[in-house]
């Protein structure tokens, strides 16, 4: 077990409606440790985007962080953790981009169209950073672009001129620009195609290794999450439904949700029928009572559907919330 670096306790983020509260974030537990890969998955609507968009204190109205702690630990293993919700947004701002970064769903749509790449990535550096003499910052944003896999020529054009991949990378450099602590992807390989997402993943994690930084990858692709990281969780309707190692989400998972999903990737190995899973996750303005997983779960029971269930450790560091396991 390595050093934990973002601790997040029983966090609740919900959207509030004229018609109630959603609950898309309901009850959050989990660490990130210093220099680990770890995963986020679910479908979507299950409060992967919501739950990181809080660690940011980025959320969209009407959200709000109704509940919890958000604990990211100081450069130093020693130093003191900052409760993020605590802070005010001057304190927010410092923390942004020196410390938890973020690379975007929609590279198309995260670049500003009437500014060249060199402006975008040095308006970061200039906001948290005294000025640099334009040269330097040429070199240092020249060196980003190069640590990405792009020429720093790429600095002088504009996001037009780019194509789709090269547009994530750039998005990637400006996350690094600063050597945050943490880097949050939110499906960054989205809206490109299969080779190309493989790059840019490839691109990620070896960055992450070069700054010594811990990555946060969201996303719906089972697969690429067993390749690329150290441990997954599985989201559900605003909870968790299991947490532990790749190795015992894939080789041993215990909740029938992820049991589930694990079924749905093709297997290149074996000729088997396509799996899918019946329904649709239920409406969080009104959910159903007792597990949340119930209506479209294969092993459901009486309890299911009154009690909700606790996250319970099955083995060590592996834990599921479901009653199969009490």
């Amino acid at each position: 077990m390595g050093q934990p670096l973002l601790c997040i306790q029983d966090l609740r983020a919900h959207y509030l409606t004229p018609a109630g509260a959603v609950k898309a974030v309901d009850g959050v537990t989990f660490t990130a440790n210093r220099n680990e890969r770890f995963g986020l998955v679910g479908e979507s609507g299950c409060g992967k985007s919501t739950a990181m968009m809080a660690i940011l204190r980025l959320l969209p109205q009407p959200g709000r962080i109704v509940g919890g702690k958000i604990l990211l630990s100081g450069r130093d293993s020693d130093g003191r953790a900052d409760d993020l919700v605590t802070l005010s947004e001057h304190e927010m701002r410092r923390v942004r981009w020196r410390r938890i970064s973020l690379i975007p769903q929609g590279a198309m749509n995260s670049l500003n169209p009437l500014m060249r790449v060199f402006d975008q990535i040095a308006d970061g550096i200039r906001t948290h950073e005294t000025s640099y003499p334009r040269r330097e910052l040429e070199e240092r944003i020249g060196e980003l672009l190069i640590t990405v896999g792009l020429i720093p020529e790429v600095m002088n054009l504009y996001p037009h001129e780019l194509s789709g991949g090269m547009k994530q990378r750039v998005c990637i450099a400006m996350a690094i620009s600063l050597s945050p602590q943490l880097i949050i992807a939110d499906e960054p390989t989205s809206a490109l195609d299969v080779v190309v997402q493989r790059l840019v993943m490839q691109t990620v994690i070896e960055v992450q290794e070069r700054i010594g930084a811990s990555v946060i990858l969201i996303g719906h692709d089972m697969g690429l999450q067993a390749q690329l990281m150290d441990r997954l969780c599985v989201m559900y309707a605003g909870k968790i439904a299991e947490l532990g190692s790749v190795r015992d989400i894939f080789k041993n998972p215990a909740h029938p949700y992820t049991q589930l999903l694990s079924a749905a990737i093709p297997s290149i190995k074996e000729r088997r029928p396509l799996t899918s899973i019946t329904g649709l996750p239920p409406a969080l303005l009104t959910p159903p009572p007792g597990c949340l997983f119930h209506p479209r779960c294969p092993r459901v029971m009486d309890v299911c559907r009154e009690t909700v269930p606790e996250l319970r450790e099955v083995e060590p560091g592996h834990v599921v919330a479901c009653h199969l396991y009490r």
